[in-house]
């Protein structure tokens, strides 16, 4: 909750800038596109607006908001110093080896800004709904008052407007004393309501047989045949066009955008254009001669009623401002020709494309990339049962057999599982310095700089094979702050890093931050580093190689690194990756570990080496 209303937050900047753009985008191709495709626009910003909510590959907000990155990581001025987590003494030798440095970040800060956002977030959305509640019930008074349609000269009126259309559906028509203009409501019950004042009027003047002299409408207090026929007409336009839809999505995001007043003029102009596109709908019904008479039917009709007060209905009036442009709107009126329509489909598909292109960088859940989406031949996958040597945790054990392209998994679902790669990252950290020559394979010397660090080993000049055996992090943080957010980032992506997310502070978004990945694509990129698929200088790749071996014996040799990730104290998230290289074969392997507490590298050492040698690939 806390993640997602800071996510929520900058979300919206994004949909108030596509939104801006969307509307000028609309006034500039006015000319260009039917009413109808102006107010089908409106469906592509609905559909963005949805996406905050829904699971989808988002491009990273550092890229764009990397002006905001303080708010979202307030923490990382929040760290604890801890004690070091030493290896079993029970473990291999290539396990005594590894030392599992790490620090602790605090959860604290950035959850309370979440959940200040989300609490504000929440608490408007219940007042709207409040609000909401209040107007169904205002709706649903209306409606048990009403009466089904009586006057037959109506209903006649009706039916024929239904032929007209080609409505084969019944739909229910009531009269009420609580509405001053005609609306349908219901989403799947459609029902047409009209106010008692219009059918008196039209009673009255049936039994005159003719309006009085000079009579303009409505606003003389009767109606005709042809008046009840337009409106009725405008109302069943909103049914075949399914407005009951639209008029719900409209509420519903009114709802849960409460707080963006662009959000709700976007809105309130889609209710508009809405009105629009029912009017041009109609004037194709009629003869170009009939034109005027609907546009005096609205202007008597402006005359006399206001807005529905029942915002999930849909109806003929509106304001003065609004019945301005529709007036105006009737009265240029001409039928599109097949080039506008064909011109004005091309305009609709293209701003479709774009802004699906766009699309990912409004999801919230999405941003942290939960799961890998794994797309591999069920054939060259062996589950195997490990529970026994993940006693107390939950976690996953991953191996690769590249000289049979095949894979053993313990626990799909955590094996495809992203979380925080915590030191583990640093293989790659070590690689873009690398590459970025900020140190180089025969000089990665970094001088300390006097301050005190938890652990000893990080009290001194640094080299990068002594920096990865120590895990020591100030050394990576000199190298991404002489790299740059910009840069980094853009290794990631060449990577193919996890979510791909480095929106948190330099100093830990690899630290139980925004950076995720699963086990799964933790092999995959050490078999790409292995090979060098990443196309960087070789030499820099034999630095990093030799930056995490471990162990070399009797021709075979191991590589890897541990993780530990801690949170406010407690080490929650336990790394160990590398690979083995035998002299007929290598394996790349991944374990992930998790727990409220004791999840470490260390321990997910244990766990590996305990399989590896059960497996028969390294033995104890």
């Amino acid at each position: 909750m806390a993640d997602f209303g800071i996510r929520f937050f900058l979300c919206n900047i994004l949909i108030c800038a596509v939104t801006g753009i969307l509307l000028i985008t609309k006034r500039a191709l006015k000319n260009h596109l039917t009413s109808r495709m102006q107010y089908n626009l409106w469906f592509l910003l609905l559909g963005l607006l949805a996406v905050p909510f829904l699971p989808v590959r988002p491009i990273r907000f550092s890229q764009v908001l990397l002006w905001l990155d303080k708010l979202k990581n307030a923490a990382a001025s929040n760290m604890e110093p801890l004690t070091e987590t030493a290896a079993n003494a029970n473990t291999p030798d290539a396990a005594k080896q590894i030392n599992d440095f790490a620090l602790s970040v605090s959860s604290k800060t950035p959850s309370i800004i979440g959940l200040i956002l989300f609490g504000i977030w929440f608490v408007g959305i219940l007042a709207m709904l409040l609000l909401v509640a209040k107007s169904r019930s205002r709706f649903y008074s209306m409606k048990k008052s009403s009466l089904p349609l009586q006057n037959r000269e109506v209903r006649i009126v009706y039916n024929n407007c239904l032929n007209e259309m080609n409505i084969k559906r019944n739909i229910p028509v009531y009269s009420t004393a609580f509405l001053k203009s005609p609306v349908i409501a219901g989403l799947f019950r459609p029902c047409i309501y009209l106010p008692i004042h219009l059918i008196s009027d039209f009673n009255m003047t049936a039994k005159k047989h003719a309006c009085p002299r000079g009579y303009k409408g409505i606003s003389d207090g009767c109606s005709n045949t042809t008046d009840i026929r337009y409106m009725l007409l405008h109302e069943l336009q909103h049914y075949k066009h399914k407005d009951a839809i639209a008029s719900f999505l409209m509420n519903l995001f009114g709802v849960l955008y409460w707080f963006n007043p662009l959000v709700w003029f976007a809105l309130k102009e889609m209710r508009n254009d809405r009105e629009v596109a029912c009017d041009t709908s109609v004037l194709k019904l009629l003869n170009e001669s009939d034109y005027e008479d609907y546009g005096n039917t609205l202007i008597n009709f402006a005359e006399k009623v206001s807005l529905t007060p029942f915002p999930f209905t849909a109806g003929i009036s509106g304001t003065m401002k609004q019945m301005q442009k529709r007036i105006i709107n009737i009265s240029s009126y001409k039928k599109p020709s097949v080039w506008k329509k064909i011109k004005g489909t091309g305009i609709f598909a293209l701003i479709a494309v774009i802004l699906l292109g766009i699309t990912p960088m409004f999801s919230t859940y999405a941003a942290e990339q939960s799961r890998y989406q794994w797309s591999i031949p069920a054939d060259r996958i062996s589950t195997i049962d490990l529970s026994a040597h993940f006693s107390g945790y939950e976690g996953s054990f991953v191996l690769y057999d590249l000289n049979g392209d095949t894979w053993n998994i313990y626990d799909m679902e955590q094996a495809t599982l992203r979380t925080a790669p915590n030191s583990t990252y640093k293989i790659y950290d070590a690689l873009f310095g690398l590459e970025e020559g900020v140190i180089a394979p025969d000089d990665s010397f970094m001088a300390w700089n006097g301050a005190d660090y938890p652990f000893e080993a990080w009290n001194a000049n640094q080299d990068l094979y002594s920096a990865m055996q120590s895990s020591v992090n100030w050394y990576f943080e000199e190298i991404d702050k002489q790299i740059g957010s910009s840069a980094i980032q853009g290794y990631i992506q060449k990577i193919g890093y996890g979510n791909e997310n480095i929106s948190a502070n330099l100093s830990s978004y690899w630290m139980q931050g925004t950076l995720k990945i699963s086990p799964v694509e933790q092999i995959e990129l050490l078999t790409a580093l292995y090979n060098n698929n990443f196309d960087f200088a070789p030499e820099n790749v034999k630095a990093v190689k030799h930056a995490i071996c471990l162990f070399s014996s009797e021709g075979k040799n191991f590589y890897g690194k541990t993780g530990t990730g801690r949170v406010d104290g407690q080490d929650v998230n336990g790394w160990f990756v590398g690979y083995i290289e035998t002299a007929g074969n290598t394996y790349f392997f991944a374990t992930n570990i998790q727990a409220a507490e004791n999840a470490t590298g260390s321990k997910a050492s244990e766990i590996s080496l305990s399989i590896l040698s059960d497996m028969g690939i390294w033995k104890q």
